[in-house]
């Protein structure tokens, strides 16, 4: 298979570069290295995947639509993952047009792409951010999620309906994947778990929102690589149960699906920064503070589609997950 990978110097991008390249495949990783976090660490991603001979390094940027319309015509895709994306809830209140651009414009041109490229299977990353307002938890992909509370959350909600209507107007397979809060090796620095490490080593104080009381469902990187490589290779088809009358917003009378990778495991803020603490062995000085505008209290996976589709449940437990940060952590920073 060729696959293009967006956002391939990203924390995710790359670890599914690596894997996908482990299996033989050919992969183009496209990335525009934009400094919202340390374009040093992205670079040191990208020399690890360069080793490969089956990858090649874009630099572009999704909302370039003519380079983007000339990488599709001069390669011949058969699977596109779409990892790239302005990331972060809290940044989207502070530059709301830089997620229009990357994760709205780009994703259009990656659509088109992908339509006049006889591609055939477009993946891309969602997030459990959609879920926004909904309570009913662990949360389902056949549940609806009308109310994002942050402009990240809408836009990756907007990406599942303009995925749709590709898939329904021009049969394109699409399948959407809401990530659950992953953490692990080559993390993003603007993750908790790489906040908490940094302060903590550094004897710095950690700022917890929510007074340590949010809910999250930790999910670690290996289990999110193989949970996508699995979906990758299992296109979706229309459902054949599909009522209009009662529509499903997991699943459609197009080759269209939507799945969470989560952990299933939902695990207080607190009880992670103890983990934390006991694989560093230093106690965090805790600065205590409240919930944070666009974050939700808890987030909480159903992973039942996941199983039954792909046979796949995610299940390392956080204290594994994070003693491997750690250790990467360590030897990268020489901390």
């Amino acid at each position: 298979m060729k696959f293009l990978i967006t956002g391939a110097a990203g924390f995710i991008g790359f670890h599914l570069s690596r894997r996908l390249l482990g299996m033989g495949h050919t992969v183009v990783g496209l990335d525009n290295l934009n400094p919202y976090y340390s374009v040093a660490l992205k670079k040191d991603r990208l020399k690890m995947l360069q080793q490969s001979e089956q990858f090649t390094f874009v630099k572009a940027d999704l909302s370039d639509q003519e380079a983007i319309s000339s990488l599709f015509s001069t390669n011949q895709f058969t699977h596109v993952v779409n990892l790239a994306a302005q990331a972060g809830v809290r940044y989207s209140l502070e530059n709301p047009m830089a997620y229009v651009q990357s994760n709205i414009v780009g994703f259009t041109n990656l659509l088109e792409g992908c339509r006049h490229n006889n591609v055939k299977h477009f993946v891309f990353a969602s997030s459990s951010s959609v879920y926004g307002l909904n309570t009913n938890m662990p949360f389902s992909v056949h549940n609806n999620v009308d109310h994002p509370i942050s402009l990240y959350a809408a836009s990756k909600k907007s990406n599942e309906l303009m995925a749709h209507s590709y898939s329904y107007l021009y049969g394109l397979p699409c399948t959407g994947l809401r990530f659950f809060t992953v953490y692990g090796p080559w993390g993003r620095p603007d993750m908790a778990l790489f906040l908490f490490t940094k302060a903590i080593l550094e004897d710095q104080p950690i700022q917890v929102f929510n007074h340590g009381k949010m809910r999250r469902d930790f999910t670690y990187i290996d289990d999110i690589v193989e949970g996508v490589v699995r979906v990758t290779q299992h296109i979706p088809s229309a459902n054949p149960d599909w009522d209009s009358n009662k529509p499903d917003p997991g699943t459609s009378v197009c080759p269209y699906k939507i799945y969470n990778i989560g952990n299933n495991n939902i695990v207080e803020l607190s009880a992670y920064i103890e983990a934390i603490e006991k694989a560093l062995g230093k106690e965090a000085k805790k600065i205590m503070l409240p919930m944070q505008p666009g974050d939700v209290p808890a987030t909480f996976a159903n992973v039942d589609d996941l199983i039954e589709d792909v046979g796949f449940r995610p299940a390392t437990s956080i204290e594994y997950g994070i003693s491997k940060f750690i250790e990467w952590y360590r030897d990268y920073y020489k901390a």
